[in-house]
């Protein structure tokens, strides 16, 4: 689906060059001379190469729409993480690599969307958030509480984030899986 340049958002997906391309970030820049575009930060959806790129306003750029399947993430080998299609049983694999950083957070039995283009799996969406233990953390310093400061913190998948000063050891704690930061403290 064709769209113009003005119309891309964060999020979406583009072909762009023969590759399928996730929009990360986009400016519209009017410059005090010529005319005006968009500035757009691409990552190539299966290898996670990032690529700036301007388009002219009115420039034409084709929408991809990818289909969502519910997969249920049953084990890593390694190399390759391995999912099952809830509703047909049917299973695939991925590279580890498709997921980067965000791997630490499967969790056997967890429940992924995975996004299909013409029935290839090219990414997985997992829970926006999801609770985590810390397992390492530097202790409370009396005083400290009030300022707006952050301490490095490392939790039971090995990630290191930054936590407020308050959070202890033992202490379960929510992370967001897009942006690897601490968003609050999990209710028991």
């Amino acid at each position: 689906m064709k769209i113009t340049a003005n119309d891309v958002r964060p999020g979406m997906v583009i072909e762009h060059k023969g590759r399928l391309w996730r929009v990360v970030k986009t400016e519209h820049v009017k410059p005090g001379k010529g005319p005006a575009y968009m500035q757009v930060e691409l990552k190539d959806i299966v290898d996670g190469t990032k690529l700036n790129e301007r388009f002219r306003s009115s420039e034409g750029v084709e929408r991809v729409r990818l289909e969502e399947a519910k997969f249920q993430f049953l084990y890593d080998d390694g190399e390759r993480l391995h999912f099952m299609n809830q509703e047909t049983y049917e299973q695939i694999d991925l590279p580890r690599e498709a997921l980067g950083e965000r791997t630490v957070f499967l969790k056997e039995g967890m429940e992924v969307t995975v996004l299909l283009h013409e029935g290839r799996p090219v990414d997985v969406e997992l829970p926006e958030q999801v609770v985590c233990e810390v397992v390492e953390a530097e202790p409370v310093v009396k005083g400290q509480t009030a300022a707006a400061s952050y301490k490095p913190a490392v939790l039971d998948n090995g990630l290191r984030i930054m936590v407020p000063p308050h959070i202890g050891v033992g202490e379960k704690v929510i992370v967001d899986t897009r942006t690897l930061e601490y968003v609050g403290r999990a209710r028991e």
